[in-house]
C-alpha cells in the first residue's frame, strides 16, 4: 500500500487555492498509484486561521470548498483533509461552535471526520477560543480499493502527539492520544500538523516523534505544513518514522515537498531505508534561521500583493542582512536600498552601503536629509529656543527616513522591510514612526548577537564578501549625533542579549539574572527599559518568530502596570 506525503504551502483564507494545490498533490498520488494521501493541519483553511473562525460566511464557504473538494477528487484515492468542521451539539452542551477536523474524502464524498482532542493554548495558540476538544481518539480503518489488505490508522492532528509524558517528564493535558490508539491496536498513526518553526525545533520535534514511535511501537506518519502565514513560519521537515523509531523518509525543510512511503503489512513497516543522518541534522542553525527568514520573506510579500521591496540602507550589519535576506527571497530586481545620510553619517556608512548593493546587485537611490533637517529645524527653532539638542532632534532625523520610506512605499506600492533587530526592540532603541515604520520586521527576534553569527555564516557559506567585512568589524552606530556609538548606551551585545533572553525566553527573575553573573544595576536598567518600551512594540508591523518567545502573536504583556514586575 503506498501512502502520499503533500507538504503543501497553504496561504490562510484562500479556499479555492488551497483546494487546488490538493488537487494537484492529489494528481501526483495517482501518478504514484498510491491508495491514500495525507496532507497537513487545517490545510483547506490555512493554518493559522485566528478570527477567520469566528465568521458565519466563511466557515459556510469552507463547508462547501470541502464538499466541492471530494467530488473533484479521483474516485479511485482517499485523501485526509486538514480542515474545520461544525459541531453539531454546540449549542445543546455550551460548546464550541468548532472542530479541528482531518477529514476523509473518498469516492466523493466526506465518509469520515476525526477532531483534534489536545488544544494548545499556550505561545502563539488560541485553539480554545475556537475549537471544542474531540472526546476521543478515533481510528479510521482502511481499505485499499480492489485488494483485501486493512489497515487500521489512528489518525491525530498536531499537538495531539506533543503528550508524552515518558518524553518530558510531565503531562500537559490529561490524556495521551497516542496511548489510547496504542490500546486500540493500530498498525499506525498519521499526523496532520501544523507546527510553527522555531530554532532548533526541527531536531526537537524528531526527537519527541521517534521516542514516541518506540515507546509504543507504532510507526508515525507525520505531515507538516510548510510556508508563512503573518509572523508564523513552518518548515516543512516532515517525517516518516518506524515502530522501532527509525526515520525511513524525511521530507525537504523550508520547501514544499511530495513523497511516497509504502506499506509492508507483513511486516507491519513502512518500507525505506533509515536517514537519521538526514539533511535536516545536519543544518547549521545559522543557516536554519536563515532559511527560515528568507521563506518568510518570501511568502509574506507574495501572499499579501507585494511583489517589490524597499529597505533603508544605512551601512550598518542589521539593514545589510535584511538586504540579503530580501534579495535571497524575492530576487536582487525586487529590492530597492535608499540611502538617506545627514550631516552626522561617516563616510564609511555611505560606502558600505554601495559596497553591499553592489554585493547584492540591488539598486539604490540616495536621499540627502540636512535640507529635510533644517526645514524642521525652522519649523521648530521658537518652541525649542533655549534648549539642548538631545533625544528630540535624534529621533526627527529617524522619522524623516521613516516618513520618506513610507512615501516610496505609498507612490509605488513597495513592501518596506523595517531593519530593527531583537535587542533593540527588547529595550526600546528603536524610534517610531522613524525605523520601526514597515510591514514588516524581518529580523525582530534576531538577537544582535545572532545578526552578526548569520552574518558572518553567509559570507563563509557564499564563500565571498555578501556582508562588507567593514560592516563586520565597525563599532555598532546609529549614526543619530557626532560620535555615537550604540554602546554609550547599551551593554556590549553579548551581555545584553543574554540578560535579554534569560528574562524574555527562560523568565528569569532579576535576582536570578544577577545571580547568573550580571552586573546589578545593569541588569536593572535593562529590565526597565524592556518594560518601558512595550508601547513602542504594540504599535511595531510584524515580526518573524524564530525563537521560543517572540515580540508577536504570542507576548501579551501590559502597557500600563505597575512597578512590582
Amino acid at each position: 500500500m503506498k501512502i502520499a506525503i503533500a507538504q503543501i504551502n497553504p496561504t490562510v483564507g484562500d479556499l479555492t487555492g488551497n483546494a487546488q494545490l490538493i488537487l494537484e498533490a492529489a494528481q501526483s498520488a495517482i501518478n504514484e498509484d498510491a491508495s491514500l494521501l495525507i496532507t497537513p493541519e487545517l490545510a483547506l483553511i490555512g493554518y493559522p486561521p485566528r478570527d477567520l473562525l469566528i465568521r458565519p460566511s466563511f466557515i459556510n464557504a469552507a463547508q462547501q470548498q470541502l464538499e466541492k473538494l471530494a467530488q473533484q477528487l479521483p474516485v479511485e484515492l482517499a485523501v485526509l483533509v486538514g480542515t474545520v468542521f461544525p459541531n453539531p451539539r454546540a449549542s445543546e452542551l455550551g460548546g464550541k461552535p468548532l472542530f479541528n477536523t482531518a477529514a476523509l474524502l473518498m469516492g466523493g464524498e466526506i465518509k469520515q471526520v476525526f477532531h483534534k482532542r489536545l488544544l494548545p493554548t499556550y505561545d502563539v495558540f488560541d485553539e480554545h477560543r475556537y475549537f471544542e476538544p474531540a472526546p476521543a481518539s478515533d481510528v479510521l480503518i482502511f481499505k485499499k480499493p480492489r485488494s483485501e489488505e486493512i489497515v487500521k490508522i489512528g489518525v491525530t492532528i498536531c499537538e495531539d502527539l506533543w503528550n508524552d509524558e515518558d518524553f518530558w517528564g510531565h503531562r500537559n493535558y490529561p490524556c495521551d492520544p497516542m496511548k489510547d490508539l496504542s490500546d486500540r491496536h493500530v498498525d499506525w498513526v498519521v499526523n496532520l500538523s501544523g507546527s510553527p518553526y522555531r530554532a532548533g525545533k526541527q531536531q526537537l520535534r524528531k526527537a519527541m516523534l521517534t521516542h514516541s514511535a518506540r515507546r509504543y511501537a507504532i510507526p508515525i506518519i507525520y505531515t507538516n505544513q510548510v510556508g508563512a502565514n503573518d509572523d508564523l513560519i513552518f518548515d516543512g521537515s516532515s517525517l516518516v518514522i518506524n515502530g522501532g523509531g527509525e526515520v525511513v523518509k524525511s521530507l525537504a525543510p523550508f520547501q514544499t515537498d511530495f513523497q511516497i512511503i509504502e506499506w509492508d503489512s507483513n511486516s507491519s513497516t513502512f518500507v525505506g531505508e533509515s536517514v537519521n543522518s538526514d539533511d535536516t541534522q545536519l543544518l547549521d542553525e545559522d543557516e536554519e534561521i536563515w532559511r527560515a527568514l528568507v521563506l518568510g520573506v518570501r511568502d509574506y510579500t507574495r501572499k499579501c500583493g507585494f511583489s517589490k521591496v524597499v529597505i533603508g540602507l544605512s551601512g550598518g550589519i542589521d539593514s545589510s542582512l535584511v538586504a540579503a535576506i530580501a534579495t535571497e527571497a524575492l530576487g536582487s530586481q525586487q529590492v530597492l536600498g535608499v540611502l538617506m545620510p545627514s550631516p552626522y553619517s561617516s563616510e564609511h556608512s555611505l560606502e558600505d552601503a554601495f559596497d553591499l548593493a553592489n554585493n547584492l546587485g540591488i539598486s539604490t537611490k540616495t536621499l540627502p536629509i540636512e535640507s529635510v533637517m533644517n526645514a524642521f529645524d525652522t519649523t521648530l527653532y521658537d518652541l525649542f529656543a533655549g534648549t539642548q539638542f538631545g533625544i528630540a532632534e535624534e529621533n526627527m532625523q529617524s522619522r524623516i527616513r521613516g516618513t520618506l520610506l513610507m512615501a516610496i512605499s505609498n507612490k509605488f506600492g513597495h513592501l518596506l522591510l523595517s531593519t530593527g533587530n531583537k535587542s533593540e526592540i527588547a529595550v526600546g532603541y528603536c524610534t517610531l514612526y522613524g525605523d520601526m515604520n514597515g510591514g514588516l520586521a524581518v529580523i525582530a527576534d534576531v538577537p544582535k548577537t545572532r545578526v552578526y553569527s548569520i552574518c558572518k555564516w553567509l559570507n563563509e557559506s557564499r564563500g565571498r564578501e555578501i556582508i562588507p567585512n567593514n560592516v563586520l568589524i565597525k563599532p555598532a552606530s546609529a549614526e543619530l549625533k557626532p560620535g555615537q556609538f550604540d554602546s554609550d548606551s547599551l551593554p556590549p551585545y553579548h551581555i545584553l542579549d543574554d540578560i535579554l533572553y534569560r528574562l524574555i525566553e527562560k523568565h528569569e527573575s532579576v535576582a536570578t539574572i544577577i545571580a547568573a553573573g550580571h552586573d546589578c544595576q545593569t541588569v536593572e536598567r535593562m529590565v526597565k527599559l524592556v518594560m518601558g518600551a512595550e508601547f513602542k512594540r504594540r504599535q511595531a508591523p510584524p515580526g518573524l518568530k524564530i525563537s521560543d518567545r517572540a515580540f508577536g502573536t504570542g507576548w501579551r504583556m501590559p502597557i500600563a502596570r505597575g512597578k512590582d514586575i
